[in-house]
């Protein structure tokens, strides 16, 4: 989505401003007549300027209201916009659904777009107080009910690991004090709970809950698990020679793409680490376009302090076939699932 931050609240004053544009559009290389997958629609700012490009797009987002707020954006695009509501791990059985068996183009802007978190009734933020929610898809379990039922140990894992908090078992046992007195439903209780658990560290820049909402966020929406669907999915439907932009704001998420990127780029010869080389590996299936991920320079994090932790990569995919990737070679954390 365009703006995207995964931090667990909105700063600065930018509002709606696509993150890292100019790399991107320079990385997908857009010619008139291509067709282009925006897997993160938003606010519409990358499909904006896909379309004035001259692309043919295919947008996706989860959530109905970025959908709603679109539809005009449909009407003015002269049928170049097709805009569908669903998972961006889906992304080509949407192209497919669009008349698009092959695309010249995907872009993921990974995270929680800046109109969710400005938006205080779907509970991203704890800036204004709101209902804690924090569902994209506005369905299924909230992060109140991951708050209110998540087993201790639980809590402590998706604390810790989603959000690198170090402090997760104090957080984790505060919540767990908290909601035994009543329901924890509101974000400004929960940053308030968190707040008194750990204290401010010195020098942190920072609200104390930052790291607790964001793996809240993360871990409601399974957004790892749907990313390395993206990832698998933006493989099957580009054409040699398509273009896959990635523009991810976590540490956890940007892993995740420079483990696929390097996997597929720099495939392992067959054979395991038990058995001897059988042979060449597979073709690799994507070639770098950057060794190392781009950042946004001084004036663009000066304009708009959300691009202050983007990171994009870039890849070109070859002629060679898909072949089978281990899971787990995208070091995904092994997290309970939301059943309450």
């Amino acid at each position: 989505m365009a703006g995207r931050s995964t931090m667990g609240v909105a700063g600065g004053p930018a509002r709606h401003i696509p993150v890292l544009l100019g790399p991107v559009m320079e990385a997908l290389a857009v010619r008139p007549g291509a067709v282009v997958v925006d897997g993160t629609f938003g606010a519409g700012g990358y499909s904006k300027a896909l379309l004035d490009a001259g692309a043919t797009v295919v947008a996706i987002d989860r959530d109905p209201s970025a959908i709603a707020a679109g539809r005009g954006l449909v009407e003015a695009s002269s049928g170049r916009l097709h805009l569908v509501e669903g998972r961006f791990g889906n992304l080509d059985q949407h192209a497919a659904s669009c008349g698009f068996d092959a695309v010249d183009g995907v872009v993921l802007d990974v995270g929680v777009s800046s109109m969710q978190l400005d938006e205080a009734e779907r509970g991203f933020s704890f800036r204004a107080d709101g209902p804690l929610d924090m569902r994209m898809e506005q369905a299924g379990p909230s992060a109140a009910d991951v708050v209110n039922n998540a087993a201790v140990a639980d809590l402590t894992r998706i604390i810790g690991i989603l959000g690198e908090e170090r402090k997760a078992r104090t957080v984790a046992g505060a919540i767990e004090r908290a909601r035994k007195e009543a329901p924890i439903t509101r974000t400004a209780a929960l940053a308030e709970i968190v707040e008194r658990a750990i204290g401010k560290r010195p020098g942190d820049k920072i609200h104390p809950a930052t790291r607790t909402f964001q793996a809240l966020r993360i871990y409601v929406n399974r957004e790892l698990e749907e990313l390395v669907s993206a990832l698998l999915a933006a493989e099957r439907v580009l054409s040699a020679g398509g273009r896959l932009v990635v523009v991810a704001f976590h540490s956890l998420e940007d892993r995740i793409v420079k483990r696929f990127l390097n996997a597929r780029a720099r495939p392992k010869p067959a054979g395991s680490r038990h058995l001897p080389e059988t042979g060449p590996g597979p073709e690799p299936t994507f070639s770098l376009l950057s060794r190392k991920p781009i950042e946004a320079d001084a004036a663009e994090v000066a304009a708009n302090p959300r691009a202050r932790s983007a990171r994009m990569r870039a890849a070109l995919r070859t002629e060679a076939p898909v072949f089978d990737l281990d899971i787990a070679a995208f070091g995904l954390p092994n997290l309970p699932d939301p059943a309450f």
